[in-house]
C-alpha cells in the first residue's frame, strides 16, 4: 500500500481522518462506494469534504493517483462525482486502484477551492 507522504492525516481539530496507517491484510481494502451527500449534512461533515477535496487537489491536481492509504470512507463521499476511476477495469477493493479528480464536477461542488481569489485552505490546527 502506497503511503502518500505529505498528505494531511486528518482535518485539524477534528476526528475526520483522511488517511489510514496500515493496510488491512486479512480482509483487504474497504471497497469504495458512492455515498449520497444530502443538503442537510452537518457543517462539520461539509467542512471535512471540502478539506479532503482541497488536500486531493493540492497533492495530485489533475494527475491520476493511486488510492494507497487514503481513507475509503472519506473517499466514498466524493467517489463517483468529484473523484472517479482512472482505469478500466476498476477494482474498488484495491489499494493500487488509480483515481483522478473530475475537475469539472469538483469546481461545481467545491467552488471555494478552485476560486482564484480564494485563500488556500487553512490547515492550521486552531487548538494549538
Amino acid at each position: 500500500m502506497l503511503k502518500h507522504r505529505g498528505f494531511p492525516g486528518r482535518l485539524p481539530s477534528t476526528d475526520f481522518q483522511f488517511t489510514i496507517r496500515r493496510a488491512n491484510l486479512k480482509e483487504g481494502a474497504s471497497p469504495l462506494i458512492e455515498r449520497k451527500r444530502f443538503k442537510d449534512r452537518r457543517p462539520a461533515d461539509r467542512r471535512a469534504d471540502t478539506g479532503f477535496m482541497a488536500a486531493l487537489w493540492e497533492h495530485f491536481g489533475e494527475e491520476p493517483f493511486e488510492r494507497g492509504n487514503l481513507d475509503a470512507g472519506r473517499l466514498s463521499w466524493l467517489f463517483g462525482r468529484e473523484v472517479v476511476p482512472a482505469e478500466d477495469p476498476f477494482d474498488p477493493k484495491s489499494y493500487d486502484a488509480l483515481l483522478r479528480i473530475n475537475v469539472e464536477q469538483a469546481r461545481i461542488s467545491f467552488p471555494e477551492i478552485f476560486d482564484e481569489d480564494a485563500e488556500d485552505f487553512d490547515w492550521e490546527d486552531d487548538d494549538e
